[in-house]
Formats: C-alpha cells, sequence, structure tokens
C-alpha cells in the first residue's frame, strides 16, 4: 500500500506523512501536484494522500478547497478520513559555498547578497514579520510548488544569490545553511494536514498513534451550492447543521464558476461522543438537498487536535 505526498522529499507534506505512517507498512511517495496525489488516490494507484488543508497562522490552502470542489467531478470517491497537526518551523536557507563571509558579517549583511526568495506560496504569509522586519522589498519573491521545491531550486543556483524558506529537513536533504533560524511569525505556527482516500478503505490502526487518540469528538466536511438570490436561503442550509445537532467550526468559499459571484461553501462541523457518525452525516445531507442547489459529503473523521 502506498501513501502519496507533495514533493520533492523534504516538504512539511514529507514530515506529516512520515510521522503519519511511521508504525506502519505503507510506503510514502512523492508526487508533484496536488491535483495528482488526488488522481492517484481516485485511481487507486495509491490508497491514500497526505495534503496541507489549512495553516493555524495563514488560514486554508485555496489549490486543496479547489480540488475538494471538484467541479468536473473528477474525485467522487476521494474523502477525507482522518487530519494529522504538524507544528511547522520555517529556517532562511542558502547554498553552503560561498556563504561563509556572509554569516561572520551577520543577517543584515547577508540580505544584501540575496536577489530572490523562493517558498511555497502560504510560507509568504507564515513568515511576513520576518521579511517586513529585515526590509527585503529588494528581494524578489519567486512562488515553488513546496518549501522543498525551493530548496532544491536554491541549491542549485551556485551564484548564492538566492535562498529559500523551508525546513530544517529541506536543508539537510538539500546540503544548505541556515541564515536564519524559525522566521515564522507564531512560535505555535501548526498545519492540519488531511488524508483522503476512497470511502471504502480505513486508515490502519498504527497509523496517528502521535495522536491524542480516542477524544469522542467527530468531525465532518460537507459542500454545498445555493440560489443566492432567495433570500435567507444560506441561513435555512445552516440551521440544518444546529437542528441534527452538529456544532458548526469553520466555513470556508470557492467560487462555484457556474457563473461569476456564484460559490461552494465548504461547512466544517463536529459531534460529541456520537456513536454513529454516518447516519448523522447521512441525515444532515437528506435535509440538505431541500434548501441547496447540490451538497456532498466530504467525509469524517476523528478529532485529533489537542485540548487547551
Amino acid at each position: 500500500m502506498k501513501a502519496a505526498y507533495l514533493g520533492p522529499k523534504a516538504s512539511f507534506s514529507h514530515q506529516a506523512a512520515l510521522e503519519i505512517f511511521r508504525d506502519t507498512p505503507i510506503q510514502v511517495e512523492a508526487l508533484p501536484t496536488f491535483a495528482d496525489i488526488f488522481e492517484g488516490v481516485q485511481s487507486s494507484q495509491h490508497q491514500y494522500g497526505v495534503v496541507p488543508f489549512e495553516n493555524s497562522s495563514n488560514g486554508s490552502v485555496v489549490q486543496l478547497l479547489d480540488l475538494l470542489a471538484d467541479r468536473q467531478m473528477k474525485y467522487n470517491d476521494v474523502k477525507v478520513c482522518a487530519e494529522h497537526y504538524l507544528p511547522v518551523h520555517h529556517q532562511l536557507l542558502v547554498r553552503l559555498s560561498g556563504q561563509d563571509a556572509w554569516r561572520q558579517s551577520g543577517l543584515e549583511e547577508a540580505l544584501t547578497h540575496v536577489k530572490k526568495f523562493y517558498t511555497h506560496p502560504q510560507a509568504w504569509g507564515q513568515c511576513s514579520a520576518f521579511l517586513s522586519r529585515n526590509d527585503c522589498k529588494h528581494i524578489v519573491r519567486q512562488d515553488c510548488a513546496s518549501t522543498s521545491e525551493a530548496a532544491r531550486v536554491v541549491s542549485e543556483n551556485e551564484a548564492g544569490t538566492c535562498a529559500a524558506i523551508a525546513s530544517n529537513l529541506a536543508a539537510e536533504e538539500y546540503g544548505l545553511a541556515r541564515l536564519a533560524d524559525s522566521i515564522e511569525d507564531k512560535g505555535d505556527n501548526t498545519t492540519r494536514f488531511f488524508i483522503v482516500a476512497k470511502a471504502d478503505i480505513t486508515l490502519p490502526k498504527s497509523a496517528l498513534q502521535n495522536g491524542v487518540g480516542s477524544s469522542g469528538i467527530y468531525k465532518s466536511l460537507v459542500s454545498f451550492t445555493i440560489d443566492h438570490d432567495s433570500p435567507g436561503t444560506l441561513a435555512d442550509a445552516l440551521s440544518i447543521f444546529k437542528m441534527h445537532h452538529f456544532n458548526l467550526t469553520s466555513i470556508n468559499t470557492r467560487p462555484s464558476r457556474l457563473r461569476p459571484w456564484h460559490y461552494i461553501f465548504f461547512a466544517e462541523c463536529e459531534q460529541k461522543h456520537y456513536q454513529n457518525q454516518a447516519d448523522a452525516i447521512t441525515n444532515l445531507i437528506s435535509d440538505l438537498e431541500h434548501v441547496a442547489m447540490s451538497c456532498r459529503n466530504l467525509g469524517s473523521w476523528e478529532d485529533q487536535l489537542e485540548p487547551v
């Protein structure tokens, strides 16, 4: 059995996959895009996919919401089956050769030699205070598919004029030196990952052993669209969650692309100590269908967030 994550090696997705499946025989494999992960799970080439859903500092990963929206119905069988929380600490990395003199003269001097930063789009928001504090306006920012891809690109920069925002694992994998450590805005910066799989595939019991165990709280993710021209329709849709004793914990939107300014809503909800989550969600969806233009159950899983 195989689990796919966003590569290349040493991405935060790789770290999450290693933690999730470390006590299982499941092999983890890097894929270049989130769409490749969803396609791999849908086609059964991979039994699981590990994908970042949201960050505690910078919010939702919109690429994931777009894949979950599944506007072309390509991933009908892909569901969320579990979650995993990964503490995320960013380092500012440069190629080893030619940077020793920079390090001796300090970060401020070193940054005058850097012409371009590379990282994943989410990292900019997670490190905005550092970038602002160190007056990095002269440095071009280049998005990469992942933080480890950023590290790989910088490792090939012989002139040493590029830097990557990535992990310690990426520094080790690509032989990079750290100009600055833990540059994230918040010390408790955390990314929540979803594990996606087909509905008939369950996660091994040995996975997620580093989680909080049996919390008795079950989460679900539901997507739906409504008629925006009918007053109160959104309120009617949300009231159904309350009627079925689900606590709404977050709501996201993405364009439906049916027409301009029409949206798909993503509602995450939870129930405490409920013994039959599948029946509860089925009943909720059945009632939601009466007020929504479309709706879909995107999966249910046990809460892994440690209590505060």
